[in-house]
């Protein structure tokens, strides 16, 4: 009789701890919540605009006749650059003069050093050409080559198509910002038309100075005087540029 009230003792336990692990878990109470919806977006574009630096450095031991060949070689790029592509914008710069001295030698002990006396002039000037003639560039560059040098390129988006994407890029993102309440809302149980949006935040990634094309390096060469041969025309492939974009939401559950 014992053994018997023992095993429906047991078998009542173990039917109990069935049920409890079988019954589903209560969800979350949910009103009211706040949530947090990060979002992004992004759109591609074909390059339309190239930014090229060209530049002419002389050296002489006479600093005058190093600065009047690189004004010669300059006017004469400028004039090659003006009939290749007549709609580029033109901007000289950078132009530098530096004195050329001879190498050090170590001096015996004692002796007192010498004033540095330069034995050249190195001198040298910039020009950038922004265009959006990019089929003619290859042609422009390797005329331009005949009396200056290539010294960078970058493609990018022109004021216009960069304003263009910006939209596109906004309402890429505020659609992904909606699809990702729809997901978030399901996941809870709850419906779309529950959620309210409370906050949008437009600047939450910090990444302002996108779709903007970068600085042109300015750097210093030597060169050898151009002779005003012919150049083969260069190669170029624009690429294309990639905005991106993220906001922050605060959606909140009614």
């Amino acid at each position: 009789m014992t053994i018997m009230k023992n095993f429906a003792a047991v078998a009542a336990i173990t039917s109990i701890a069935m049920a409890a692990h079988a019954a589903p878990s209560d969800s979350l109470p949910t009103a009211g919540t706040l949530v947090v919806v990060p979002a992004y977006g992004e759109v591609k574009h074909a390059n339309d605009q190239a930014v090229v630096m060209l530049a002419i450095e002389e050296q002489d031991k006479d600093k005058a006749a190093a600065a009047s060949r690189v004004n010669t070689r300059m006017k004469q790029g400028v004039e090659i650059v003006k009939k290749e592509d007549p709609q580029a914008s033109l901007k000289t710069q950078g132009y530098y003069t530096y004195p050329v001295y001879p190498e050090e030698r170590p001096l015996p002990n004692g002796q007192v050093v010498k004033q540095r006396v330069p034995t050249a002039w190195r001198v040298g000037q910039y020009l950038q050409v922004t265009t959006t003639s990019l089929d003619k560039l290859p042609r422009t560059v390797a005329a331009a080559q005949k009396v200056l040098t290539l010294n960078a390129i970058n493609f990018g988006l022109t004021p216009e198509t960069t304003k263009k994407l910006d939209d596109e890029r906004i309402a890429a993102t505020y659609k992904n910002l909606n699809e990702r309440i729809n997901s978030i809302a399901n996941a809870m149980g709850r419906k779309v038309g529950d959620a309210v949006v409370d906050t949008i935040d437009f600047e939450g990634s910090g990444n302002y100075a996108e779709g903007r094309p970068a600085p042109v390096p300015m750097m210093a060469m030597r060169m050898k005087t151009a002779d005003m041969s012919e150049v083969a025309e260069p190669s170029f492939e624009p690429g294309e540029t990639t905005l991106q974009m993220q906001l922050v939401g605060k959606v909140r559950f009614k």
